[in-house]
C-alpha cells in the first residue's frame, strides 16, 4: 500500500473542472435567476450595464441565452399567432352578422377585458409574461362570447319589429342574468389557478389572474358601453324579402 500523498500533492483550488463547447468553440456560462422583477427588464438592464462597464476581449462574443432566448422564441411566435387570432375572431362576427359595424361593437370587448386583465396584474404584482399573453388571447374569445349574445337579443327584438331604444333595454335586461352567470362561473373556475403554489404555478398564475380580472371587468363594462353605443353602430332595420311570381289571367 502506498499513501496518496507520496505520488502527489493534494489541495483545494478554484479552476475550471469542464469546458462547454458550441459550434466547435469554446464557452463559458455565467447563470443568475431572477426573483422579484420581469426577466425581460433584467436582462435589458444587464445588456446596458455589460455594454457600458464590460470590455469584451477581442475574440469573444457575448450571447444571453437560457430562459431569455426562450422567452424571446415564445415573443415574436405571439406577434404573430395574436393578430390571426384577432383577426379570425373579427371574421366570425362579420360572417354571423354581416355587418361590419356590429363585429366592430362586438370587438370592443377584448379592449374592455384587456384593461381588467393588466389592472388584475398590477394589483396582484405579477409581471407581463407569455402565460399572461396567452390568458390575453382566451380572455379575448370569452369576452367577445358575451357580447355576441347581447347584441344578437337586440338584433332578434329589433328584425321583430321593435324600436331600438326598446330593443336595447329588453335585451340587456333579459341577457342580465346570462352574462352575469357566464362571466362569474368563468372567472371562479380559474380560481384555484390563481392562487396555486405547486409546481407550475409561475405560469398558472398569471394567465388566471388576466382572465379573472379581465372577465369581471369586460362583464361590468360592456353591460354599459354596448346598449349606450348600440345606436350609433346599428346596421338598420333588416331588409325584407321579395318574392316573385307569375300571374294569370282568369
Amino acid at each position: 500500500m502506498i499513501p496518496l500523498e507520496d505520488l502527489a500533492e493534494i489541495r483545494m483550488e478554484d479552476d475550471t473542472f469542464e469546458i462547454w463547447r458550441k459550434d466547435r468553440q469554446r464557452r463559458i456560462m455565467v447563470q443568475s435567476n431572477v426573483r422579484g422583477r420581469d426577466l425581460a427588464g433584467f436582462v435589458a438592464e444587464a445588456q446596458r450595464r455589460v455594454a457600458a462597464e464590460v470590455a469584451i476581449p477581442r475574440g469573444y462574443t457575448l450571447e444571453w441565452g437560457g430562459t431569455f432566448e426562450n422567452l424571446k422564441s415564445a415573443t415574436n411566435r405571439l406577434t404573430i399567432v395574436v393578430p390571426i387570432a384577432l383577426v379570425m375572431i373579427f371574421l366570425l362576427l362579420y360572417s354571423t352578422f354581416h355587418s361590419i359595424r356590429l363585429g366592430a361593437l362586438i370587438f370592443l370587448s377584448v379592449p374592455l377585458g384587456a384593461i381588467g386583465g393588466v389592472l388584475a396584474l398590477w394589483l396582484r404584482g405579477l409581471n407581463f409574461s407569455i402565460s399572461a399573453g396567452v390568458g390575453f388571447i382566451a380572455l379575448s374569445g370569452v369576452a367577445v362570447l358575451d357580447g355576441l349574445v347581447l347584441v344578437s337579443a337586440i338584433r332578434h327584438l329589433i328584425e321583430e319589429g321593435l324600436p331600438i331604444d326598446r330593443a336595447v333595454h329588453d335585451a340587456s335586461m333579459s341577457r342580465l342574468r346570462p352574462i352575469v352567470m357566464t362571466g362569474l362561473v368563468a372567472s371562479l373556475g380559474f380560481v384555484p389557478m390563481a392562487f396555486s403554489s405547486g409546481a407550475g404555478a409561475e405560469v398558472q398564475r398569471p394567465l388566471a389572474t388576466v382572465v379573472i380580472g379581465g372577465l369581471l371587468t369586460s362583464m361590468l363594462l360592456k353591460l354599459i358601453v354596448l346598449p349606450a353605443l348600440y345606436r350609433w353602430f346599428d346596421p338598420g332595420p333588416p331588409v325584407p324579402e321579395s318574392h316573385t311570381g307569375d300571374a294569370a289571367d282568369g
